[in-house]
């Protein structure tokens, strides 16, 4: 997939084509000429010529059950991965994997690192 013109390069040739036709400012600064025509009608219709944002919304099937992993959380902090996959399996028959549960709760925060309980180092930080 492409990237988007900077929007410095969009402001030039915005700035050109008002005195300029278009195509012409298109030509001058090495861009389409329907890209410089649709540039120029954003501008006119929205007031603005930024850039729209790129790719699709990240979307996760565990967005509508969030509230429930919360839920779970907040009653044992210490609950596996594994022990939300059963409920979530269980009481909503959705099956996911432990890296979809991980990277959910990675984005929101909701994941900590356990370790097991031992002696604290006299010599090493822990």
């Amino acid at each position: 997939m492409g990237r988007p013109y900077s929007q410095d390069l969009r402001e030039r040739v915005v700035d050109a084509a008002g005195a300029t036709s278009r195509r012409q400012a298109a030509k001058r600064f090495g861009v389409g000429a329907a890209t410089a025509v649709r540039w120029m009608t954003a501008l006119a219709t929205t007031g603005t010529v930024a850039a729209r944002p790129q790719g699709r919304a990240r979307r996760s099937k565990l967005d509508p059950h969030e509230a429930f992993l919360r839920g779970l959380i907040a009653d044992r902090d210490d609950i596996t991965l594994e022990e939300m996959r059963v409920r979530l399996r269980e009481e909503h028959a959705l099956t996911v994997g432990l890296g979809t549960l991980w990277a959910f709760l990675d984005a929101r925060g909701l994941t900590y690192k356990k370790r097991q309980p031992t002696r604290p180092s006299r010599i090493a930080r822990t």
